[in-house]
């Protein structure tokens, strides 16, 4: 099967302040609006979608209405010092701090207004011992 697109969509109790939130410290713009689901594109690159949802619409299937827990987004930056000073001075929710990673990320953690997490990621090389179980065209693309 080929895809031709992929893009997360985030079920949440208040679609206003998750969708403010996305637009106000991620850079991302409506593409779509509506009472119950907003589309979101990125400012920078038209390709980088996120979708918000009001977890008790009718699209949804029984039992699965509910706000979304256990989701992390990951969005790499060029510049994640940069982007961890912006979160510190907007007084973002950060969960972990600013951190380098044996296997290969330099990151830090935020949660949205509905307690999904968002991993603001700068690739970095890994360990050694991490580079051992890295794909060789993966490897070569951050090192």
């Amino acid at each position: 099967m080929k895809l031709n697109s992929y893009y997360p969509v985030i079920c949440t109790a208040d679609l206003a302040a998750s969708s403010a939130f996305y637009q106000q410290y991620f850079d991302f713009e409506p593409a779509f609006e509506s009472d119950w689901y907003v589309h979101l594109t990125s400012r920078h690159d038209d390709r980088v979608h996120l979708a918000i949802l009001d977890h008790r619409h009718e699209t949804i299937p029984q039992g699965f209405r509910k706000p979304a827990q256990g989701v992390l987004l990951n969005f790499e930056v060029e510049d994640v010092d940069a982007a961890y000073e912006q979160a510190q001075a907007c007084r973002l929710d950060i969960r972990l701090t600013l951190r380098d990673e044996a296997f290969g990320q330099r990151h830090f953690i935020v949660a949205d207004p509905g307690g999904v997490l968002v991993d603001m990621i700068k690739p970095i090389p890994p360990s050694a011992e991490f580079a051992a179980q890295y794909a060789p065209e993966a490897l070569n693309k951050i090192v």
